[in-house]
């Protein structure tokens, strides 16, 4: 069955974060795709809309079955149901298990530059950010395991917060460097916890590493989070899983999204849900195909047009890191003259922190159209600044 990834859908007036922009602009920032969902998900909404009584509701077993289920087809490691909560989404749960299995004071440990609402769930809850940086060479980053063992040695570092895969830089660390990183933090009595909400969108046969399936040690020290929100553009129905091995641990992180009011669905995240995990196989296949078409039209279009940036490939998600150190010494100053001249909105890397001060952070999740119109106007930009 074929599936429309070329149509460009209006999205202004709906109530978009990512369109609430003036009638110019062309927002290419928030990880948010310009595609319609599958359509089995479509479906099962309307049949749940057409029932039209929507009360309180519990989590069925089909649900745990049907995320279960899809991490075994999809990524060949079957995950066991007991190992899973439901919750309202992986950022609340991320703030959530922050305050409940750390303390006030605490360092949480992040691999910069990383998703910026990390620093947000650690920062705002009263714990301190600590990073153990990636290291830029020649456009490949690596984990400077020497600095990141100093650091979760420090008595105050109780957890360590890994992106897997990694947004914004688009690595899909390998099975090899999860088990360092576990290790290390059992080493050092540092909890892992794995926002693994870019899983499924592995590029050009890139194989994702549930952090789950790592040895059963390691595994025991973890928490993963998960979600169709980012795989099937679903975000506003709220619904995430957390994948926690140890039942200890579970039980105390089940208690935290308890109180924190995050563990009921609403009406139409566990039927939209199921029939993502249940049907949705063959409309992935085709997205990831389209995102890594996508990535291929614009390494071949900023290698042709814009020289001075360099594109970090990404080996996962819609989310393409771009160098400017050549042309700028500030992404936020260049983003927002980008903006102001071309009505291109980009993410400025400096939010991610690290190095992120020399990149913007580039959405590709959309139609053929777009994407040129985006590119295009990414040049006139470009040339723009570097005239003035």
């Amino acid at each position: 069955m074929p599936f429309d990834f070329e149509t460009v859908i209006d999205r202004r007036q709906t109530n978009s974060a990512k369109w609430h922009v003036k009638p110019h602009e062309l927002p290419m920032w928030i990880a948010d795709m310009d595609f319609k969902t599958a359509p089995a998900i479509t479906a099962a909404l309307k049949k749940r809309a057409e029932f039209g009584i929507f009360g309180y509701e519990e989590i069925p077993a089909a649900y745990y079955t049907a995320v279960a289920n899809w991490w075994g087809q999809e990524h060949h490691f079957q995950l066991p149901t007991a190992w899973l909560l439901f919750c309202t989404g992986v950022v609340p749960a991320i703030s959530s298990i922050v305050r409940k299995m750390t303390a006030v004071g605490d360092n949480v440990l992040v691999q910069a530059p990383v998703y910026n609402i990390f620093y947000h769930s650690i920062e705002n809850n009263g714990r301190h950010s600590v990073s153990s940086d990636l290291q830029d060479r020649a456009g490949q980053y690596q984990i400077d395991f020497d600095d990141l063992a100093q650091k979760l040695a420090d008595p105050l570092t109780t957890m360590m917060i890994v992106c897997n895969p990694h947004n914004p830089i688009g690595i899909v660390w390998s099975r090899a460097t999860l088990q360092r990183i576990g290790e290390l933090c059992l080493k050092y009595h540092v909890l892992l916890l794995a926002d693994e909400i870019h899983c499924d969108l592995t590029l050009n046969g890139t194989q994702y590493t549930p952090v789950a399936s790592l040895t059963a040690p390691v595994a025991a020290n973890s928490i993963s989070c998960i979600s169709p929100s980012k795989t099937f553009n679903v975000a506003a129905l709220h619904a995430a899983t957390l994948v926690i091995p140890d039942e200890t641990i579970r039980d105390r992180v089940s208690r935290g999204i308890n109180n924190d009011e995050l563990a009921e669905p609403n009406s139409f995240a566990i039927p939209g849900s199921i029939a993502a995990y249940q049907e949705g196989h063959a409309w992935l296949a085709a997205l990831r195909t389209k995102l890594a078409a996508n990535q291929r039209t614009l390494q071949t279009f900023i290698a042709t047009n814009i020289p001075t940036i360099t594109v970090i490939e990404a080996q996962a998600t819609y989310l393409i890191w771009l160098d400017i150190s050549q042309i700028a010494t500030d992404a936020t100053e260049l983003a927002t003259f980008i903006r102001q001249q071309t009505g291109l909105f980009l993410s400025a890397g400096d939010v991610y922190r690290g190095d992120g001060n020399h990149f913007l952070r580039l959405n590709l999740a959309c139609p053929t159209s777009e994407l040129m119109d985006g590119l295009q106007r990414l040049q006139a930009g470009i040339e723009a600044y570097q005239a003035k």
